[in-house]
């Protein structure tokens, strides 16, 4: 039936669907046309127009509504569908050039991916490699390059306090030389190591200038000593328990160099004394001439200084640089060196500062005329002799060697007697306390 009634709605002349057309096949159309077929003529004529009236006004109401909401979206998309017509071929010439720079794009990819391969040796990589190494040790590195100069502030202030301040600096060189064995073929650790050097050659210095320090006590040698073991270890090849080698030859040596200036401060009195001497041998027998009183101030003064820092000289060494203890025989095919050790400087060095005093003795003591005057130097002589011979340096026999003047030879004699009646009852009564 719908069908027939759409025939009639549609005759074969007309402009509508023609059959085997969508619309002319629409469901929707042929279910209205089925509604229709089974109302009766009163409903077509009478409700049927009003649900058709109403359903035209609520679309028209509903298209109205959504032009007024979507006016807008469907003005751009006119808008950009008569952009398609020039947009579609300028995409179409763009994917075309894309698609035709995709191969090089591939070549230059697969270039660039073997010439910077981390596997490859390219020297591009190696210095951002390098760059990026330092970037990330930059303050290690800092505090590398700052060790010469923390090492120089130590030394520099090791005169306020030298316990503290060098053991740091020897700390500090110790890690230098680690670090310099370490990492031998790095320049900057070289530098580094060079600056370092410079440095400890400033300590030793600093040291040695301690060693000669008018007064010097042991406490101070000891730990002086002990740092020019560290910082010149090849002036100690024998050890702290060897005979000294060259850093005792070397502690000699700047003690004799304080003896040697305290003397030297006398040089006033030596001037008067030798003005004495000479004057008095220019003088005829039994003139008015002095006694030789400015010769007596100037040796006493002389012996007492020679007195105090020679037994401090020796004693200091002793303690300091111990005699070795004896070993035990070596075993039978071991090899046995036919030459003695080279022997301690101390063996020969009380006999040089012995010879400076008698030397000095031998020029200026027959100045002195004075008995009473002559008597005290040299009791002041044999109290110096007696103070070294406990160290093993007695040269109260070398003293018979200066010429005094026959008139004095008795009185040299009385002299000793008395010093050994003296220093014997001393021994009796130190004896007795014991």
């Amino acid at each position: 039936m719908a069908d027939l009634f759409h025939e009639l709605l549609n005759p074969p002349g007309s402009a509508g669907p023609r059959p085997g057309d969508k619309a002319y096949t629409d469901p929707v159309a042929l279910e209205y046309l089925s509604t229709l077929a089974s109302m009766s003529l009163a409903q077509l004529d009478g409700s049927e127009q009003q649900s058709l009236a109403q359903s035209s006004h609520s679309l028209l109401l509903s298209l109205q509504a959504l032009s007024k909401r979507s006016h807008k979206a469907i003005i751009s998309s006119a808008a950009n569908h008569s952009h398609l017509r020039t947009a579609l071929p300028v995409l179409a010439a763009s994917t075309n050039d894309l698609t035709a720079a995709i191969p090089k794009l591939d070549n230059e990819a697969v270039h660039f991916s073997t010439t910077y391969n981390k596997s490859g040796d390219n020297e591009i990589l190696n210095a951002r490699k390098r760059a990026l190494l330092l970037s990330r040790n930059v303050e290690r590195l800092v505090d590398v390059l700052d060790l010469p100069t923390l090492l120089s502030t130590a030394i520099s202030t090791g005169s306020s306090a030298p316990a503290a301040n060098y053991a740091s600096a020897l700390d500090l060189n110790g890690h230098i030389r680690r670090l310099h064995g370490l990492y031998a073929d790095s320049p900057m650790v070289t530098s580094v190591s060079a600056q370092a050097d410079e440095a400890m050659q400033a300590m030793a210095k600093n040291l040695i200038v301690g060693l000669r320090t008018p007064g010097l006590k042991l406490a101070s040698a000891l730990r002086t000593v002990s740092w020019l073991r560290r910082v010149v270890p090849d002036l100690d090849s024998t050890g702290a328990a060897g005979n000294g080698g060259g850093l005792g030859a070397l502690f000699l040596v700047c003690r004799l160099s304080t003896l040697i200036n305290m003397l030297a401060a006398l040089e006033p009195l030596r001037e008067l004394a030798e003005q004495e001497r000479i004057r008095q041998q220019q003088n005829i027998t039994g003139s008015a001439w002095s006694g030789g009183q400015q010769t007596e101030r100037y040796l006493k003064r002389y012996i007492e200084i020679f007195r105090e820092q020679s037994f401090a000289i020796v004693s200091m060494f002793r303690s300091i640089f111990p005699a070795p203890t004896n070993e035990m025989p070596s075993k039978t095919g071991e090899y046995e060196d036919p030459l003695q050790p080279i022997p301690s400087a101390i063996s020969t060095f009380p006999f040089h500062l012995i010879e400076m005093l008698l030397e000095t003795l031998r020029i200026y003591l027959p100045t002195v005329k004075d008995q009473p005057s002559r008597d005290s130097l040299l009791t002041q002589v044999l109290y110096c002799a007696g103070s070294l011979g406990r160290l093993g340096g007695d040269f109260g026999i070398l003293l018979a060697t200066i010429d005094v003047g026959e008139e004095a030879e008795d009185e040299w004699v009385e002299v000793v007697k008395r010093h050994r009646l003296m220093a014997g009852r001393l021994e009796s009564i130190v004896g007795g306390q014991r």
